[in-house]
């Protein structure tokens, strides 16, 4: 009993000496969405295992101050104040690997890419591999897909191999085909597209399935470099102001890594993981079932990412009528019909909520179709990443299947200049067309798609609020009618991604109960003008009630 009564009063002492006292954050002028609508307030106050007590007016931290004397104090120093940003489609190991491979976004000619390609080369001779990225031929003189003999040119007797800036199509050199056995003997796989010049020889570009005969032969990436790769990643999107990624499309290999991060605490951004279903091991990951809420919310496996189409800029996009521009060709189905909806009752019926690529309105109401049909797996919240180009009667399908569109707002202005080409007018109507999902209440979901575009957040919500570039181009914005207000568009980075993550009750806004993931930025986002939005810089990034970047 002596023992008890010593330890009783060892603990009382504890807790009164403040050692557990809480946090308040004041001096600083803070935004928040919630279910009410937009929350403004002076003072954060969070306890010590990192969850947000309240928010505070400043009249309510100047009584807090008075009456409690234990409260840890951090002077925001009248700093902006944003709940963390949720990117809710990106690509965390590739955009790694985009740190520290060849990057090839923003050249103006085939010719400016392969000068890239040879410098990298020589600056990394014992690379077996030429990799990279982010090359788009819609931004060239000519609009043309390069060919092999470019790269031939510039490395000879290594295979090159790059990735459009949208991933869905491949560019090689003679080496890389020649590991991969391409020749003119080479089908088309399903799915999948090898261009060809007049004498039916392959060029060197493959467009998505097609590009798997590439992917096998290249070397696989030790565990180690995994972790690195994702690391780089994860600190370059702290210092962004993102503190959680919806990471689309991973193999359980990727998942065990994200795991081992976790454990060494290692983990600044929360990874809310979409399991791709044709990656190594995907069906005895399904067969263990999801993993919710592991190491206090920092990772989430309960979600499958299915690719239904490829992509606007490759042609790829399934459609239901020809392209605009190339009238032979309506797309490509990465999967028959048939495949992917038992892809996705499989995924269902084991408890994950089923996230599907689909750019194409043939895509999009494929998908549709689908959900309609097992109405009893609504709850799992059922997501189409990037609804890119629906028909105008299927936007309501959304809504009544409790189908979330996940969507990407930098899209709408990087393919701008191009996506009428590809579709024409007529379907523009129903194309990048956010206002269109939220008249009729219906959660999007923001996030970058990065690396196909860059993945700092505030150029998403800059896109969202304005439909334009970063050029202020179009004047008045594209397809302005499209737009989304600056409350709206931050909702959708931060309550309304989380809610697509099945995690409104523990992030997406600052509220008693969840997480304090909160940055501190250097402009009052609500307050500048709407063109300056994507130069917002980040001074502080905090997970927890923890600092996990610092601009300092």
């Amino acid at each position: 009993m002596k023992i008890m009564k010593i330890l009783l009063i060892s603990i009382t002492l504890i807790i009164t000496s403040g050692l557990f006292a809480s946090t308040l954050l004041h001096n600083i002028n803070g935004y928040t969405s919630t279910d009410k609508g937009l929350l403004q307030f002076e003072g954060l106050l969070f306890d010590e295992t990192g969850l947000v007590e309240q928010t505070l007016s400043q009249k309510a931290v100047d009584e807090l101050l008075l009456k409690n004397k234990t409260l840890t104090l951090i002077d925001g120093k009248g700093k902006n104040l944003l709940p963390g940003l949720i990117d809710a489609h990106g690509h965390i190991l590739s955009h790694g690997g985009a740190l520290t491979t060849v990057d090839l976004t923003g050249t103006k000619s085939a010719s400016e890419a392969a000068k890239r390609v040879l410098k990298f080369a020589q600056e990394n001779p014992e690379q077996e591999w030429i990799t990279g990225r982010g090359w788009n031929q819609v931004l060239w003189k000519g609009k043309k897909f390069p060919g092999a003999e470019i790269l031939d040119n510039a490395v000879a007797g290594k295979p090159v191999a790059l990735n459009r800036i949208d991933g869905h199509a491949m560019w090689l050199n003679s080496e890389a085909m020649k590991i991969a056995g391409i020749d003119r003997n080479t089908l088309d796989p399903a799915g999948g597209e090898l261009l060809r010049d007049p004498q039916g020889n392959p060029t060197g570009i493959l467009v998505d399935n097609a590009m798997a005969m590439v992917f096998r032969k290249m070397p696989d990436i030790s565990m180690s470099h995994r972790q690195a790769l994702i690391s780089k990643s994860l600190q370059m999107l702290a210092s962004e102001g993102i503190t959680s990624v919806h990471d689309a499309g991973v193999a359980p290999v990727t998942i065990q890594a994200f795991k081992n991060l976790a454990t060494e605490g290692k983990l600044p951004v929360r990874v809310y993981a979409m399991l791709d279903v044709t990656t190594e091991g995907y069906h005895e990951a399904l067969e263990q079932g999801p993993e919710k809420n592991l190491f206090d919310d920092r990772l989430s496996v309960r979600s499958v990412k299915i690719s239904i189409d490829g992509a606007l800029g490759s042609r790829g996009a399934a459609l239901d009528a020809p392209y605009s521009d190339r009238p032979d060709t309506s797309g490509l189905l990465l999967h028959t019909e048939e495949e992917t909806e038992a892809l996705s009752i499989e995924a269902m019926t084991a408890g994950f909520q089923v996230n599907s690529h689909a750019i194409g309105d043939r895509g999009n109401r494929l998908l549709l179709d689908i959900f309609e049909k097992y109405p009893k797996f609504q709850h799992l919240r059922h997501r189409i990443e990037h609804a890119q180009i629906v028909h105008l009667e299927d936007f309501p399908r959304f809504k009544a299947s409790n189908v979330i569109p996940s969507m990407q707002p930098t899209h709408a202005t990087s393919d701008k200049n191009m996506a009428k080409d590809r579709i024409g007018e007529e379907r523009l109507k129903g194309a990048y067309a956010w206002r269109s999902f939220l008249s009729l209440d219906i959660v999007i979901a923001s996030g970058s798609d990065f690396p196909v575009e860059p993945s700092n957040p505030f150029f998403g919500l800059h896109a969202a609020v304005t439909r334009q570039d970063r050029d202020d181009q179009p004047l008045g914005g594209w397809r302005s009618e499209q737009k989304m207000t600056r409350e709206e568009a931050l909702r959708s980075f931060t309550l309304d991604a989380a809610y697509a993550g099945h995690q409104e009750k523990v992030l997406g806004s600052l509220e008693k109960g969840k997480w304090a993931d909160f940055i501190l930025v250097d402009s009052d986002y609500f307050t500048i003008a709407p063109e300056d939005i994507w130069k917002i810089k980040v001074h502080e990034t905090w997970q927890a009630g923890k600092k996990v970047y610092s601009a300092k």
